[in-house]
């Protein structure tokens, strides 16, 4: 069954050619980064043995087994550990994005609000916690983390409201800020997350599960050791000119520092004796080795040029138009055909009452004039996790016809970039790629194909 829900008539006008190479690039990724497919090659039983990985256990000497976890795609790990592992599991829950979960036999799904927590995302953290608190020692406990789970596992200190938490998250995500300097804060405002959950599971065993869905590409989430300080996330708050923007609560628990409401760092995991291990399921590299991988099946030549970057949405398309620009007139850094591959998670900073889009969007629309008049380049890009932004949206896709299509239709593409209002644009285009929900997230995909040929757009009839 195919990922990509509408690629008929994304291949209805435009490029086509170039437009199914990368749309075809894209579903293979897609498919190569599946976390069920990658939790049943990495999980077995076998009799009364259990792998995971290089480890064993002899499923007569250990206690309980229990499932929890967050994240977009989070269910769909649970549902492959369901089907491993049977009756072997005594409880579960994970917390999945509201129209995302999956029904289960054995493991609860609530379904939550993403990008900003609600209230099933409080209760959903608390029934967490009840089954943290039971696994004792001799007992194994499966986190599934992924993209999404600092929202989704919400629970902040006493004092803290869903409304401060809510109210932050909001200014954090439209300030521009990167992702890991968002979470820095949100860590520092909860009582699961930057490590918390792992030292409430102890003495249980830990098996992580994880989809990496941060650029820094390492084990992430509320079962790792964290890595930042009350006084990073301060930083963070102070250099975007948050901090007198915070609720009141929120600043004061942040200011206060104190060393006791610390998140714990490895120092700690290694004294409490804490035992957990890291499973990485998939991340950026995954993905884009699978998109050159393809695009080399296909018979371009193909160059991965970061599978970490970072930066403002709009600028970053408008850089990476005029890389393919450069490709399809003076064959550098490569010749054409080829494909440039592009992961990571850029960041879209609101100064105006938005309308709709994404930051995958935005990075295709703002590409779109820099590659006016050509027949060989198309650029797409879009969140692995079937999301852009608020939206249903992956992401769009555009080529050397998408400015002028769109003055056919009598839209202004430069008034609807500054009011980032992008989702109108590739509704109006066809040019809005839907996926439904992929089961994992590993932050987005680029591509920048360039074809063989003459730069320019051959006349329309």
């Amino acid at each position: 069954m195919s990922i990509i829900k509408n690629t008929n008539q994304l291949l209805s006008h435009g490029n086509v050619e170039q437009r199914k190479i990368t749309l075809d690039i894209m579903e293979y990724a897609l498919n190569a980064i599946d976390s069920y497919k990658a939790v049943k090659g990495l999980v077995s039983v076998d009799r009364n043995i259990l792998t995971i990985g290089s480890l064993t256990y002899d499923l007569s000497k250990i206690g309980d087994m229990y499932v929890v976890g967050a994240g977009k795609g989070s269910s769909s790990i649970a549902e492959a550990l369901e089907d491993v592992l049977g009756h072997n599991i005594a409880k579960g829950l994970v917390i999945e994005k509201r129209g995302q979960g999956r029904r289960l036999k054995r493991i609860d799904v609530v379904e939550a609000g993403h990008p900003f927590p609600d209230e099933k995302a409080l209760e959903g953290t608390e029934k967490i916690i009840e089954i943290a608190y039971g696994a004792k020692k001799g007992d194994i406990v499966f986190a599934c983390i992924t993209g999404g789970c600092s929202s989704l596992m919400t629970l902040p200190p006493d004092g803290i409201s869903l409304e401060d938490v809510k109210k932050v998250t909001n200014l954090l995500l439209t300030c521009g800020a990167e992702i890991q300097q968002v979470n820095a804060v949100r860590k520092h405002m909860s009582r699961v997350m930057g490590g918390r959950l792992a030292m409430l599971i102890h003495p249980a065993e830990l098996i992580n599960l994880i989809v990496v869905d941060e650029v820094a590409g390492l084990p992430w989430g509320p079962t790792v050791p964290d890595t930042t300080t009350f006084d990073q996330a301060v930083s963070v708050l102070k250099k975007y000119n948050l901090m007198e923007k915070m609720p009141n609560t929120v600043k004061e628990h942040l200011e206060k520092m104190d060393p006791e409401d610390e998140t714990p760092k490895i120092s700690d995991f290694k004294r409490e004796g804490v035992k957990t291990h890291d499973f990485m399921l998939a991340g950026s590299d995954a993905l884009c080795e699978a998109s050159r991988e393809k695009a080399e099946e296909l018979g371009y030549e193909a160059m991965i040029l970061s599978t970490a970057l970072e930066g403002e949405s709009r600028e970053a398309g408008i850089v990476l138009a005029g890389v393919a620009k450069e490709i399809e007139t003076k064959s550098r850094p490569i010749r054409p055909p080829c494909v440039l591959i592009v992961g990571g998670e850029t960041t879209v900073t609101i100064e105006c009452p938005p309308g709709e889009g994404g930051r995958n969007q935005e990075f295709t629309l703002a590409a779109s004039p820099k590659i006016e008049g050509s027949r060989r380049i198309v650029i797409a890009s879009i969140g692995t996790d079937g999301t852009d932004g608020p939206t249903d949206i992956a992401g769009g896709i555009v080529d050397g016809y998408t400015v002028e299509r769109a003055k056919e239709k009598g839209i202004d593409l430069f008034e609807n970039l500054r009011r980032h209002n992008s989702s109108y644009v590739f509704r109006q285009l066809d040019d809005a790629i839907f996926t439904g929900a992929t089961g994992t997230n590993v932050m987005d995909l680029r591509l920048l194909v360039v074809g063989a040929g003459n730069p320019s757009c051959e006349p329309k009839d």
